[in-house]
Protein backbone atom coordinates (compact mmCIF):
# COMPACT_ATOMS: atom_id res chain seq x y z
CA UNK A 1 0.00 0.00 0.00
CA UNK A 2 1.18 3.70 -0.99
CA UNK A 3 0.00 6.75 1.43
CA UNK A 4 -0.50 9.49 -1.29
CA UNK A 5 -0.03 12.86 0.56
CA UNK A 6 -2.34 14.95 -1.61
CA UNK A 7 -4.14 18.30 -2.71
CA UNK A 8 -5.50 19.56 -6.16
CA UNK A 9 -2.66 20.86 -7.98
CA UNK A 10 -1.35 19.93 -11.59
CA UNK A 11 1.64 18.20 -9.30
CA UNK A 12 -0.31 16.30 -7.16
CA UNK A 13 -2.70 15.02 -10.40
CA UNK A 14 0.50 13.79 -11.82
CA UNK A 15 0.51 10.95 -9.01
CA UNK A 16 -3.24 10.02 -8.93
CA UNK A 17 -2.80 9.95 -12.78
CA UNK A 18 0.22 7.60 -12.56
CA UNK A 19 -1.48 5.47 -9.78
CA UNK A 20 -4.54 5.07 -11.47
CA UNK A 21 -2.47 4.35 -14.71
CA UNK A 22 -0.77 1.41 -12.75
CA UNK A 23 -3.12 -0.09 -10.99
CA UNK A 24 -1.21 0.67 -8.03
CA UNK A 25 -3.71 0.46 -4.52
CA UNK A 26 -3.17 3.73 -2.63
CA UNK A 27 -4.56 5.59 0.22
CA UNK A 28 -5.32 8.91 0.33
CA UNK A 29 -3.73 11.33 2.49
CA UNK A 30 -5.88 14.69 1.93
CA UNK A 31 -2.96 17.78 2.42
CA UNK A 32 -5.16 20.88 2.60
CA UNK A 33 -2.41 23.58 1.44
CA UNK A 34 -4.95 26.60 1.89
CA UNK A 35 -5.30 25.67 5.18
CA UNK A 36 -1.48 25.45 5.85
CA UNK A 37 -1.57 21.16 6.07
CA UNK A 38 1.74 21.64 4.81
CA UNK A 39 3.62 22.95 7.53
CA UNK A 40 2.30 20.19 10.00
CA UNK A 41 5.29 18.06 11.06
CA UNK A 42 4.24 15.03 10.32
CA UNK A 43 4.13 16.33 6.50
CA UNK A 44 7.06 18.21 6.62
CA UNK A 45 8.85 14.38 8.09
CA UNK A 46 8.09 12.92 4.30
CA UNK A 47 8.43 16.15 2.58
CA UNK A 48 10.74 18.89 3.98
CA UNK A 49 9.95 21.22 0.86
CA UNK A 50 6.57 22.01 2.34
CA UNK A 51 5.15 21.32 -1.08
CA UNK A 52 2.92 18.16 -1.99
CA UNK A 53 2.64 15.90 -3.10
CA UNK A 54 5.14 12.90 -0.97
CA UNK A 55 4.24 9.05 -0.98
CA UNK A 56 5.11 6.56 1.21
CA UNK A 57 5.53 3.37 -0.11
CA UNK A 58 5.13 0.36 2.57
CA UNK A 59 6.42 -2.42 0.51
CA UNK A 60 9.47 -1.25 -1.54
CA UNK A 61 11.12 -3.80 -3.69
CA UNK A 62 14.17 -4.09 -1.45
CA UNK A 63 11.35 -5.41 0.89
CA UNK A 64 12.84 -3.31 3.30
CA UNK A 65 11.24 0.05 5.59
CA UNK A 66 8.72 2.46 4.47
CA UNK A 67 10.74 4.56 1.91
CA UNK A 68 9.12 8.40 1.41
CA UNK A 69 9.89 10.46 -1.49
CA UNK A 70 8.95 13.65 -2.27
CA UNK A 71 9.07 15.92 -5.49
CA UNK A 72 6.48 14.59 -8.29
CA UNK A 73 9.05 14.06 -10.76
CA UNK A 74 10.97 11.87 -8.45
CA UNK A 75 7.71 10.15 -7.28
CA UNK A 76 6.79 9.60 -10.93
CA UNK A 77 10.00 7.98 -11.32
CA UNK A 78 9.88 5.52 -8.44
CA UNK A 79 6.44 4.60 -9.69
CA UNK A 80 7.37 3.54 -13.28
CA UNK A 81 10.65 1.65 -11.49
CA UNK A 82 8.59 -0.36 -9.27
CA UNK A 83 6.50 -1.32 -11.75
CA UNK A 84 8.16 -1.54 -14.87
CA UNK A 85 5.84 0.30 -16.77
CA UNK A 86 6.13 3.92 -18.43
CA UNK A 87 9.32 4.61 -18.28
CA UNK A 88 11.41 1.92 -20.79
CA UNK A 89 14.74 0.40 -19.45
CA UNK A 90 16.74 1.10 -22.82
CA UNK A 91 19.20 4.05 -22.15
CA UNK A 92 18.00 5.98 -25.28
CA UNK A 93 14.42 5.70 -24.64
CA UNK A 94 14.52 6.30 -20.91
CA UNK A 95 16.26 9.74 -21.77
CA UNK A 96 14.04 10.15 -24.24
CA UNK A 97 11.62 10.46 -21.46
CA UNK A 98 13.21 11.66 -18.79
CA UNK A 99 14.25 14.79 -20.47
CA UNK A 100 10.40 16.09 -21.75
CA UNK A 101 9.91 14.94 -17.45
CA UNK A 102 12.76 17.35 -16.54
CA UNK A 103 11.15 19.90 -19.31
CA UNK A 104 7.85 19.78 -17.29
CA UNK A 105 9.72 20.33 -13.95
CA UNK A 106 11.93 22.93 -14.65
CA UNK A 107 10.35 24.58 -17.42
CA UNK A 108 6.62 24.54 -18.00
CA UNK A 109 5.62 23.88 -14.20
CA UNK A 110 7.70 26.87 -12.91
CA UNK A 111 6.73 29.13 -15.45
CA UNK A 112 2.53 28.65 -15.86
CA UNK A 113 2.76 28.67 -12.06
CA UNK A 114 3.76 32.10 -12.46
CA UNK A 115 1.94 32.71 -14.89
CA UNK A 116 -1.41 32.03 -12.79
CA UNK A 117 -0.08 33.95 -9.43
CA UNK A 118 0.92 37.18 -11.92
CA UNK A 119 -2.34 36.75 -13.73
CA UNK A 120 -5.10 35.72 -11.22
CA UNK A 121 -3.48 36.00 -7.26
CA UNK A 122 -1.04 38.55 -7.41
CA UNK A 123 -2.73 41.76 -4.93
CA UNK A 124 -2.09 44.24 -7.62
CA UNK A 125 -1.37 43.78 -11.68
CA UNK A 126 2.22 44.06 -12.48
CA UNK A 127 2.12 44.21 -16.57
CA UNK A 128 5.80 43.40 -17.19
CA UNK A 129 5.56 40.38 -14.67
CA UNK A 130 2.23 38.98 -16.09
CA UNK A 131 3.58 39.56 -20.45
CA UNK A 132 6.64 38.11 -19.25
CA UNK A 133 5.28 34.31 -18.10
CA UNK A 134 2.19 34.59 -20.53
CA UNK A 135 4.54 34.89 -22.93
CA UNK A 136 6.79 32.50 -21.56
CA UNK A 137 4.19 29.69 -21.44
CA UNK A 138 3.28 30.33 -24.74
CA UNK A 139 6.79 29.61 -25.95
CA UNK A 140 6.86 26.38 -24.12
CA UNK A 141 3.14 25.41 -25.73
CA UNK A 142 5.14 26.13 -28.79
CA UNK A 143 8.14 23.55 -28.02
CA UNK A 144 5.76 20.88 -27.01
CA UNK A 145 3.53 21.65 -30.42
CA UNK A 146 6.42 20.80 -32.41
CA UNK A 147 7.50 17.61 -30.59
CA UNK A 148 4.14 16.26 -30.52
CA UNK A 149 4.48 16.94 -34.35
CA UNK A 150 3.87 13.26 -35.95
CA UNK A 151 3.88 11.48 -32.53
CA UNK A 152 1.08 10.16 -30.37
CA UNK A 153 2.89 10.89 -27.21
CA UNK A 154 5.56 13.28 -26.32
CA UNK A 155 8.29 10.51 -26.04
CA UNK A 156 6.97 8.29 -28.52
CA UNK A 157 4.94 5.87 -26.33
CA UNK A 158 2.85 7.12 -23.47
CA UNK A 159 5.08 7.51 -20.62
CA UNK A 160 5.14 9.36 -17.58
CA UNK A 161 6.32 12.24 -19.23
CA UNK A 162 3.11 12.88 -20.81
CA UNK A 163 1.63 12.07 -17.11
CA UNK A 164 3.77 15.10 -15.54
CA UNK A 165 3.00 17.92 -18.75
CA UNK A 166 -0.84 17.20 -19.38
CA UNK A 167 -2.08 18.58 -15.64
CA UNK A 168 -0.37 21.74 -16.47
CA UNK A 169 -2.08 22.37 -19.65
CA UNK A 170 -5.68 21.80 -18.43
CA UNK A 171 -5.46 24.97 -17.14
CA UNK A 172 -4.57 26.92 -20.73
CA UNK A 173 -7.31 29.10 -20.43
CA UNK A 174 -6.09 30.89 -17.06
CA UNK A 175 -2.65 30.76 -18.81
CA UNK A 176 -4.19 33.21 -21.44
CA UNK A 177 -3.33 30.69 -23.96
CA UNK A 178 -5.61 28.82 -27.00
CA UNK A 179 -5.30 25.18 -27.87
CA UNK A 180 -6.21 25.99 -31.54
CA UNK A 181 -3.37 27.85 -31.57
CA UNK A 182 -1.15 24.78 -30.94
CA UNK A 183 -3.15 22.00 -33.04
CA UNK A 184 -0.94 18.76 -32.24
CA UNK A 185 -1.20 19.64 -28.31
CA UNK A 186 -4.54 19.57 -28.62
CA UNK A 187 -4.90 16.50 -30.54
CA UNK A 188 -2.64 15.23 -27.58
CA UNK A 189 -4.76 16.89 -25.01
CA UNK A 190 -7.99 15.33 -26.12
CA UNK A 191 -6.56 11.90 -26.22
CA UNK A 192 -4.64 12.23 -22.73
CA UNK A 193 -8.29 13.49 -21.38
CA UNK A 194 -10.02 10.55 -22.55
CA UNK A 195 -7.26 8.09 -21.06
CA UNK A 196 -9.93 6.36 -18.03
CA UNK A 197 -7.07 6.83 -15.05
CA UNK A 198 -7.11 10.66 -16.28
CA UNK A 199 -11.20 10.49 -15.85
CA UNK A 200 -10.73 8.76 -12.54
CA UNK A 201 -8.05 11.15 -11.28
CA UNK A 202 -10.24 14.33 -10.89
CA UNK A 203 -13.09 12.49 -10.32
CA UNK A 204 -10.58 11.51 -7.36
CA UNK A 205 -10.21 15.52 -7.21
CA UNK A 206 -13.68 16.40 -7.12
CA UNK A 207 -14.01 14.30 -4.37
CA UNK A 208 -11.84 15.93 -1.90
CA UNK A 209 -11.64 19.66 -2.68
CA UNK A 210 -14.92 20.54 -2.86
CA UNK A 211 -14.76 23.79 -2.05
CA UNK A 212 -11.70 25.07 -4.12
CA UNK A 213 -11.51 28.73 -3.07
CA UNK A 214 -8.90 31.07 -2.39
CA UNK A 215 -9.20 33.62 0.33
CA UNK A 216 -6.69 35.85 2.02
CA UNK A 217 -6.11 33.38 4.70
CA UNK A 218 -5.45 30.95 1.99
CA UNK A 219 -3.50 33.20 0.25
CA UNK A 220 -0.83 33.84 3.68
CA UNK A 221 -0.51 29.72 3.70
CA UNK A 222 0.34 29.83 -0.05
CA UNK A 223 2.14 32.84 -1.22
CA UNK A 224 3.43 34.45 2.22
CA UNK A 225 6.00 31.67 3.31
CA UNK A 226 9.90 32.34 3.99
CA UNK A 227 12.37 30.02 5.88
CA UNK A 228 10.83 31.44 9.08
CA UNK A 229 7.68 29.99 8.37
CA UNK A 230 8.43 26.60 7.92
CA UNK A 231 10.92 26.94 11.28
CA UNK A 232 7.95 28.13 13.54
CA UNK A 233 5.69 25.36 12.41
CA UNK A 234 8.74 22.39 13.05
CA UNK A 235 9.70 23.95 16.37
CA UNK A 236 5.63 24.08 17.43
CA UNK A 237 5.22 20.77 16.21
CA UNK A 238 7.93 19.63 18.79
CA UNK A 239 7.15 21.83 21.66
Amino acid sequence: MIDLHYWTTPNGHKITIALEELGLPCRIVPVNISGGDQFKPEFLAIAPNNRIPAIVDHDPADGGAPISIFESGAILEYLADKTGKLLPRSPRERFGVLQWLYWQMGGLGPMAGQNHHFSVYAPERIPYATERYVKETGRLYGVLDRQLAGRDFVAGAFSIADIAIYPWIVPYQRQQQRLEDFPNVARWFAAIAARPSVVRAYEIAAQINTVPTVTEESKRHLFGQSAATVSAATVQGRA
